[in-house]
């Protein structure tokens, strides 16, 4: 990557940034030492929303305490913290090819974040260690967010 590092992190970086969870420390030392913005793609919002709504069904959220979550997640979009990577076809196109491939444990989902990632020109940053492998062997930057 030329001039000023680029980050993407994926949703299961961001969740312990706004709920605490093993990770959140190690999540937030991270983003309190690099420069913003921080890029996501809107695939980061809706599975963060989704990641809400099943902490509430098992109940491990309340209602209240998840539109406090999301509240601060909008506002700091709105602040410029996370910055949203526009989807495009040529995303898709190649999550396919990727995936098509078939010698790495990446999902759908995940092949998406990374070829937004790769098109940013981007680290990517994931508390996933899976996702962590198969962007390696992809040959995508990658760090691992691990405690």
């Amino acid at each position: 990557m030329s001039g000023e590092a680029r980050y993407y992190l994926d949703t299961c970086a961001v969740i312990p940034y706004y709920r605490e969870e093993p990770l959140s420390s190690a999540v937030q030392d991270f983003l309190v030492s690099i420069t913003p913005p921080v890029y996501i793609s809107d695939l980061t919002g809706v599975e963060f929303v989704s990641a809400l709504a099943r902490l509430v069904r098992v109940g491990d959220l309340d209602g209240g305490s998840a539109d406090s979550i999301a509240k601060a997640f909008a506002d700091d979009i709105k602040a410029n913290l996370f910055v949203k990577s526009l989807f495009a076809s040529g995303h898709c196109k190649q999550a396919e090819k990727w995936l098509a491939v078939r010698n790495t444990s990446l999902r759908a989902l995940d092949a998406l974040h990374l070829a937004i990632c790769k098109k940013q020109d981007a680290c990517l940053v994931t508390c996933d260690k899976v996702f962590f492998q198969s962007a390696r062997q992809l040959g995508v930057n990658a760090l691992l967010i691990a405690g």
